[in-house]
């Protein structure tokens, strides 16, 4: 009697490209915690890198995707990504306060991973441009809650937390890299 689409084939169907681009890290806890932590650690760092993190890593994120969407190998990337959590929880527990511009280099390396990740899982029938827009506003999304749970950092018994988050997020990245989870 009625019948609905047969959405079978990935060149048809309700792929949308900016819902699969939004949803892909917001479902990824590999994502979700490295993107996190890069908003913890701008927090933890304050001025200027509370803001210039979060916008490097969006920015070289969205130039490891498009390396993604042309299928251009980049080496490593799923280890890339379990060692972004590891290290920039590792950054946190350990208050590292580098000069800004190795903190942008270290977060704009782990970026390149996560877009490529992005970006070369796109599903077909999603259109590159609106599905970048929304990895890279989910991205947005992450750095923002994590820079709002950063603020705590403020207070002694904040930094303990927030220096604590960056623990369980460097374990979990931990796991990832081991395969645990």
């Amino acid at each position: 009697m009625m019948t609905g689409p047969v959405l079978a084939h990935t060149e048809t169907g309700h792929a949308s490209g900016f819902l699969s681009g939004f949803f892909h890290p917001l479902f990824g806890p590999d994502h979700v915690v490295a993107m996190v932590a890069v908003g913890l650690w701008g927090a933890f760092l304050r001025a200027p890198a509370i803001w210039l993190l979060p916008i490097v890593f969006p920015l070289v994120m969205a130039l490891g995707g498009a390396l993604g969407i042309a299928q251009i190998e980049v080496p490593a990337v799923e280890t890339g990504i379990a060692l972004s959590a590891v290290i920039l929880g590792l950054c946190v527990v350990f208050a590292f306060k580098p000069p800004l511009w190795v903190a942008a280099i270290i977060v704009g390396a782990f970026a390149i991973f996560h877009g490529h990740a992005h970006g070369a899982e796109m599903p077909d029938a999603a259109d590159a441009m609106s599905y970048a827009l929304g990895f890279v506003i989910a991205t947005g999304l992450l750095h923002l809650c994590g820079i709002a749970f950063g603020a705590l950092a403020r207070w002694p018994s904040g930094t303990v937390l927030v220096r604590s988050a960056g623990g369980l997020i460097a374990v979990a990245g931990g796991a990832f890299l081991s395969g645990g989870v």
